[in-house]
């Protein structure tokens, strides 16, 4: 028996393209598309609810599906990490469903992501830029933000990075003590640079998403664990096996 799936921001670009992958996929159901505006009421009935809103509706989407036992699957960006320890509260020590957020649901962003906060340890100068469409409403992205939070906790034992000036509103927001910078603008689609500076040398770990089809084997893994899931997970590096030691995978 298929799996029965509500999709809420089902209109945006996010929720028409996993619209057409759940229709396409005979282990799952659409049975509703629901737009951020519309009541939640149609989630009802669902086993699974995936969210790809905007961050003010996206906690009430959760705190809805948790309410009701049905599982979500958050692909909308901005869940910080104070953000993601209510969603832990909310589930309780025992959970009886699942949540599962994706910040980025691209492989590429998801192993540029684990390959940064491994070098984070090496290097005391970091700084990200990222880049995203005119449209994208969260300054910075998810993505950024968990790169960030991250790499901060791999550096736990070394403390902040060397971030000077930042006092001044020109260098960015900091996440983890590393600043972050945001373009929104026409012509880009999303991209991440990572920048490393060491003596007499510099690092950059980047990565450019080219087109929607990059999010297609995330979303496939995504749905399918979501489905099963019991708590909280947090990143497609929790889904998929990125080769990183168990101790980084935070």
């Amino acid at each position: 028996m298929p799996t029965r799936v509500a999709i809420v921001g089902s209109s945006g670009r996010m929720g028409t393209l996993i619209s057409a992958l759940v229709e396409a996929d005979p282990e799952f159901e659409l049975v509703a598309q629901i737009t951020s505006r519309d009541s939640l009421e149609a989630i009802e009935g669902a086993d699974l609810v995936v969210d790809v809103t905007v961050p003010v509706v996206s906690q009430q989407v959760v705190e809805r599906c948790v309410a009701l036992g049905i599982n979500v699957l958050v692909g909308t960006s901005g869940w910080s990490s104070e953000r993601l320890a209510g969603i832990r509260r909310l589930l309780g020590a025992e959970p009886e469903s699942g949540v599962v957020v994706i910040p980025n649901f691209s492989l590429g962003s998801v192993l540029a992501t684990s390959l940064a906060t491994h070098a984070a340890k090496f290097f005391d100068s970091i700084e990200i830029v990222e880049a995203h469409h005119a449209s994208k409403v969260d300054s910075p992205s998810g993505t950024a933000v968990r790169t960030a939070e991250l790499m901060g906790a791999a550096r736990e034992d070394l403390g902040p990075v060397a971030a000077p000036h930042v006092d001044q509103r020109a260098r960015g927001q900091q996440v983890a003590s590393i600043p972050i910078h945001s373009v929104r603008m026409q012509g880009v689609s999303a991209r991440q640079d990572v920048y490393f500076g060491g003596e007499g040398e510099r690092v950059t770990i980047s990565h450019e998403t080219l087109s929607r089809t990059s999010y297609h084997t995330g979303i496939s893994v995504s749905l399918r664990a979501a489905r099963e899931a019991k708590g909280l997970t947090v990143g497609l590096d929790k889904l998929i096996d990125v080769g990183m030691p168990s101790h980084e995978r935070t």
